[in-house]
C-alpha cells in the first residue's frame, strides 16, 4: 500500500481493500481511518482544536516524526528508459541532466534538507505497453521513488505536440496565431486533451500524497491546470508552481480563449514562481485586468489576496548544478577534448565565438549568423582569425517551422563559408549532431566569447555553464598553460529577451533583432581589454557560484513553507464548478449568517438598531440603475414602522439624492456622505456628526483632480457637499491605478495644512473632512439611545466594502463601552466571503434583500398579534 495515500479511501474506511497492494515508499502505513482536512468542505469545521488534537493523538502513536517530503511533478520524469537486449523488459537510469534530479541532489547538501525525501510524478519519454504498466510502475517506485503517468499515444500527442507546443509555447513566446502557419489556432479538442492529462497527473499524485504533511511542487506550463484538481481534492494542500517559460504581456495573453481558466488554476497554488520580474509583472497585470485582482508588497514579498487565501509571487532565476559541472570538468575525456580544440583553434591563432542553442524558431540562430556575417563584412581584420562554432541541439518540438529554421541555418552557413572561407579556414562550424556533455564543456573552456541571442527564452543556463567552465580547475589550467595565480576571464553577449539577462550585469546585452548592434557587440567582446574581461568574469562567477540550483530550490521551498503556515488556522470552503473552482479561506470565527438564528434573536429583543449600507449591499454594484425599486421601499417601510426598530440607511451618496429616493419612508433614518450628514427620520432636520468646517480646500483639490481627469481617459470627478471623489472605474486598470497613486501623493502634498484626509479606495481617490466615517453614525445612534436611558439589545449592521468596516468595529466593541445591553445580540455582516472585521457574511445583495424582507415580515406578524406596541425606540428617536 502506498504510504499516507488518499487512494482507495472508501475501501480503507470500510476496512476493505481489493486488488494488489502498491509498493511502499518506506514510510508509515495509512491508518484504517484517514483524516485529511480539506477533503470534505462541511468537515472543515471551525473546531480546528479538535482536528489538531486528533492529529496530535495520531502522531503520538509513532516513535518519531515523519521526514519532510516533497512531491516533484513535471511533464517528464528525470529517468532514462531503454529496452533490454532482445526486447524483454526495461532498463532505467537517472537522467543526470534533468533539473528535477539536480534540485534534489543540491537540496540535500543543505543541512536542514539532508533527510528530505523526494517523490517524482511524471511521464516517460518512451511508450510502455499497457501489459507492462504495473511492472514498470512498481520498479520505478521501489528503485527511484518515481510515479509514472502512462498516457495513450494519441492523448499524449494531442497534449504535448498539440496544445503545449502548438498553442501555449508559441503564445508564451509572443507568437500570435495570425495565420495557420504562425502557431496553431485554438483547438477545443486539444484543450480538452490538456485538461484530461492534467487530471491524470492529479490522480497519480493522490496515490502518494499526505495532504497535511507533503509539499507539492509543480513545474512548467504543461501542468497549469493541475493546481485546480489538487486544490479541489485537498483544500489545504501545500502547493507551489514554477513557470520555466516566459509569461507574455497581457495584450498577448488575453488572446487565449481559455485565459481565465489558466489564471484561476494558477491562483489555486500557494506560491507561484517566475525567473524574472518582467514575467511576474505580466502575470500580475493579467490577474488585474482579467480577474480584477490587486497585488501588494508584504514585507518584501509580492502577494495576491484570492478569496481570503494569500497567493505569494516568487521571483528568482534557476541556477546550475555546480557539483555536476565541476565533476565533468574533472573528467579525463574533458581534458583530452580541450587539448584537441586548442590545437584546432588556438594553435592556429584563431579565436572561437561559441553559440549553443536548440534548433527552434525562438533561439535566433539565423539572426546570430547574420550578425556574424556583418562582423566579417565590416571588420576585415577578423577574417581568418575568428570562428563561430554553433552547436545546434535537436528541437524539442516538431513541425514545419523547425524544418524552415534548419534549412535557413544550413543555407546561411554555406553562404558565409563560401564568401569568407580560406584554405584551412572555415568561418562557421555548425555542429548538428548530439554532443556528450563533456564535449560541450570543453567548447566552453576554449571559447573566447559565448553568444546567446535568443529572441525569447524563459531562462537559458548556457551563460552560467560557460562562466563555470571558464573558471576551470588546476588540471585544465595546466592544459591551457595558465599559472597558479592567473586570473580567469570570459565574455558574454546575451539577448535582452532571455531570463538570465538581468542577473548577468557584466554581459554585453543586445537586441537580437538589431543585426548591426549584435555585430558591434561581437567586435567589442573581442577587442575588450584583458583586465575588463577579468573583472566581468569575476562578477559573473561570484553570482553563478552562489546562486546555484540548490540555492534556488531551497529558497523556493522556504517561501512555500512560510506561505502555508496559516493553512491549519483558516476555515476553507470549495466553491465554483469545473475549472472555476477555488477555495475560500477565512478566519475560524467568520461564518455565514444563519437566518434562523437572526430571526430568533430579533423576536426576543425590544430595542433594535439596524444599519444598512446601500451600494453593494441593498443594490448590486453592477446594477446600471442605482435608484431603489418599489419593492425595496416597501421592505424598508415595513421594517422601520416597527416602533422597536431604529433603521438607518448609511451611504456615501449625497443627501439630496437620498432624500429624493427615500421620500416616502417616514421612519427611515438616513446618513449621507459617509455619515457627515445625519437625519433621524423624514420630518427631522439634517444634522452633522462633526463640526462644519471651511470647505475652501475644494478650490485646491478640484483643479488637481481635473488635471488627472484630462490625462486619464475614463476617469470622472464627483463633487459632493463635503467631499470630492476622483473615480477611474472606466479607465485602463493599470494606468488608472498608477495615476491614482500619483494623485493621492499630489493631493496629500497640496492639502497637508487643510483639515481633510485623502483616502484611496477601490477605483477611486476621495478627499473628505477629517474624522468623518460611517463609524460616526453608529456612535451617534448609540449615544442617542443611551441619552434616553436605554440600552439596545439587538444590533444588525450590514455593509460590503472598507468604508463599512468602521461601523463593524464600533458595534462589536460597544458592549465594552457600556453602550449596549450586557446580553445584546450583535450581528456585523459583510457581503461576500472576504477578510473583514465582521463576524458574519452573506454571499450577495440578493441574500441581504431576502434577509431584510424576512425581518420585515416578522415585524408585520408581531404587530398583528401585539395588543399594545412597545415604543421605547420610537420615543428615543423623537
Amino acid at each position: 500500500m502506498v504510504s499516507r495515500s488518499y487512494s482507495n479511501l472508501l475501501e480503507l474506511a470500510a476496512g476493505g481493500g481489493g486488488g494488489e497492494p502498491l509498493p511502499s515508499l518506506g514510510r508509515r502505513r495509512i491508518p484504517r481511518v484517514v483524516t485529511a482536512s480539506g477533503i470534505v468542505p462541511d468537515l472543515d469545521y471551525s473546531d480546528d482544536d479538535d482536528a489538531a488534537s486528533a492529529a496530535s493523538d495520531h502522531s503520538s502513536s509513532h516513535s518519531h516524526a515523519p521526514r519532510e517530503r516533497a512531491i516533484i511533478v513535471a511533464n517528464q520524469l528525470p529517468i532514462h528508459a531503454s529496452r533490454r537486449a532482445g526486447g524483454a523488459g526495461w532498463e532505467f537510469s537517472w537522467d543526470e541532466d534533468s533539473l528535477l534530479l539536480q534540485l534534489k541532489d543540491s537540496l540535500r547538501a543543505h543541512a536542514d534538507r539532508a533527510d528530505m525525501e523526494f517523490v517524482y510524478v511524471g511521464g516517460l519519454r518512451d511508450d510502455v505497453p499497457a501489459a507492462e504498466h504495473d511492472e514498470v510502475a512498481q520498479r520505478l517506485l521501489e528503485g527511484f521513488r518515481c510515479v509514472p503517468t502512462f498516457l495513450p499515444a494519441d492523448l499524449r500527442s494531442r497534449f504535448y505536440h498539440g496544445f503545449c507546443k502548438q498553442q501555449l509555447w508559441p503564445l508564451f513566446h509572443y507568437m500570435l496565431p495570425l495565420s495557420p502557419e504562425l502557431g496553431g489556432r485554438f483547438d477545443r479538442s486539444l484543450w480538452q486533451a490538456y485538461v484530461s492529462v492534467n487530471k491524470i497527473f492529479a490522480d497519480k499524485i493522490l496515490e502518494v500524497i499526505s495532504p497535511d504533511e507533503d509539499y507539492v511542487w509543480v513545474h512548467d506550463y504543461h501542468l497549469m491546470i493541475l493546481p485546480t484538481f489538487l486544490r479541489k481534492r485537498f483544500n489545504r494542500v501545500k502547493l507551489g508552481f514554477f513557470l520555466h517559460s516566459p509569461f507574455p504581456s497581457s495584450e498577448i495573453y488575453k488572446t487565449l480563449p481559455v485565459r481565465e481558466e489558466l489564471l484561476r488554476s494558477l491562483l489555486n497554488a500557494d506560491l507561484i514562481g517566475f525567473h524574472t520580474f518582467d514575467y511576474a509583472r505580466h502575470f500580475l497585470s493579467c490577474c488585474g485586468r482579467m480577474l480584477g485582482l490587486k497585488y501588494e508588497s508584504q514585507r518584501g514579498y509580492i502577494a495576491l489576496e484570492y478569496y481570503g487565501r494569500t497567493v505569494t509571487i516568487k521571483i528568482l532565476p534557476v541556477g546550475v548544478h555546480l557539483e555536476q559541472l565541476h565533476s565533468v570538468l574533472n573528467l579525463p575525456e574533458t581534458g583530452v577534448k580541450v587539448s584537441e580544440l586548442l590545437k584546432q583553434f588556438c594553435d592556429q591563432n584563431r579565436l572561437m565565438l561559441l553559440g549553443v542553442d536548440d534548433m527552434d524558431i525562438f533561439k535566433g540562430i539565423s539572426l546570430k549568423l547574420l550578425a556574424f556575417e556583418q562582423l566579417l563584412m565590416q571588420h576585415p581584420e577578423w577574417r581568418g582569425r575568428v570562428v563561430l562554432v554553433q552547436i545546434a541541439n535537436p528541437a524539442r518540438g516538431r513541425g514545419k517551422d523547425v524544418k524552415e529554421v534548419q534549412d535557413e541555418s544550413y543555407a546561411m552557413v554555406r553562404r558565409i563559408n563560401e564568401a569568407f572561407g580560406q584554405p584551412g579556414y572555415q568561418p562557421v562550424i555548425l555542429i548538428d549532431r548530439p554532443l556528450q556533455f563533456y564535449e560541450r564543456m570543453a567548447y566552453y573552456v576554449v571559447a573566447e566569447c559565448c553568444l546567446v541571442t535568443a529572441v525569447r527564452d524563459g531562462m537559458n543556463l548556457i551563460p552560467y555553464e560557460y562562466v563555470i567552465a571558464r573558471q576551470g580547475n588546476e588540471k585544465l589550467d595546466r592544459i591551457l598553460g595558465l599559472g597558479p595565480s592567473a586570473r580567469k576571464k570570459s565574455m558574454l553577449v546575451v539577448s535582452e529577451f532571455i531570463g538570465c539577462s538581468p542577473s548577468l550585469s557584466g554581459a554585453i546585452r543586445v537586441n537580437p533583432w538589431n543585426i548591426d548592434a549584435v555585430a558591434d557587440a561581437m567586435d567589442s567582446a573581442l577587442e575588450m581589454p584583458e583586465g575588463e574581461k577579468v573583472l566581468r568574469h569575476e562578477k559573473h562567477h561570484k553570482y553563478v557560484s552562489t546562486h546555484d540550483v540548490g540555492y534556488w530550490a531551497n529558497s523556493f521551498l522556504q517561501d512555500l513553507e512560510r506561505t502555508c503556515l496559516d493553512h491549519s488556522r483558516r476555515r476553507c470552503w470549495g466553491i465554483g464548478f469545473g475549472l472555476r473552482f477555488r477555495v475560500v479561506a477565512l478566519d475560524p470565527n467568520f461564518k455565514k449568517l444563519a437566518v434562523e438564528h437572526l430571526v430568533s434573536a430579533y423576536r426576543r429583543t425590544t430595542t433594535r438598531i439596524i444599519l444598512l449600507d446601500y451600494d453593494g449591499t441593498l443594490m448590486p454594484q453592477t446594477s446600471f440603475g442605482k435608484s431603489p425599486s418599489s419593492k425595496t421601499i416597501d421592505m424598508l417601510n415595513s421594517l422601520s414602522r416597527d416602533q422597536n426598530n431604529m433603521v438607518f440607511l448609511v451611504s456615501t451618496r449625497k443627501r439630496l439624492t437620498l432624500e429624493e429616493w427615500f421620500s416616502s419612508c417616514d421612519n427611515l433614518g438616513l446618513a449621507a456622505e459617509h455619515g457627515y450628514f445625519l437625519r433621524l427620520r423624514r420630518d427631522a432636520e439634517w444634522e452633522t456628526c462633526v463640526p462644519v468646517t471651511d470647505r475652501s480646500w475644494k478650490q485646491i483639490a478640484e483643479p488637481v483632480m481635473k488635471t488627472y481627469t484630462e490625462t486619464t481617459d475614463g476617469s470622472t470627478i464627483e463633487d459632493k457637499e463635503t467631499a470630492i471623489v476622483w473615480s477611474y472605474e472606466d479607465a485602463d486598470p493599470d494606468f488608472g491605478s498608477c495615476q491614482a497613486k500619483e494623485l493621492h501623493d499630489h493631493l496629500e502634498s497640496v492639502l497637508a495644512n487643510e483639515p481633510v484626509t485623502v483616502k484611496a479606495g477601490l477605483n477611486h481617490v476621495e478627499v473628505k473632512p477629517q474624522g468623518v466615517s460611517k463609524g460616526l453614525v453608529a456612535k451617534r445612534l448609540l449615544s442617542i439611545i443611551r441619552d434616553n436611558s436605554l440600552l439596545p439589545d439587538f444590533v444588525l449592521c450590514i455593509g460590503d466594502d472598507r468604508s463599512d468596516e468602521d461601523m463593524f468595529e464600533v458595534i462589536t466593541t460597544a458592549t465594552q463601552d457600556n453602550c449596549l445591553s450586557p446580553d445584546a445580540e450583535v450581528f456585523a455582516c459583510t457581503v461576500g466571503r472576504k477578510p473583514s472585521k465582521a463576524k458574519y457574511y452573506l454571499d450577495d445583495p440578493a441574500d441581504i434583500v431576502r434577509l431584510i424582507q424576512g425581518l420585515a415580515n416578522v415585524s408585520d406578524e408581531m404587530h398583528s398579534t401585539m395588543p399594545t406596541p412597545v415604543d421605547a425606540a420610537d420615543t428615543a428617536l423623537r
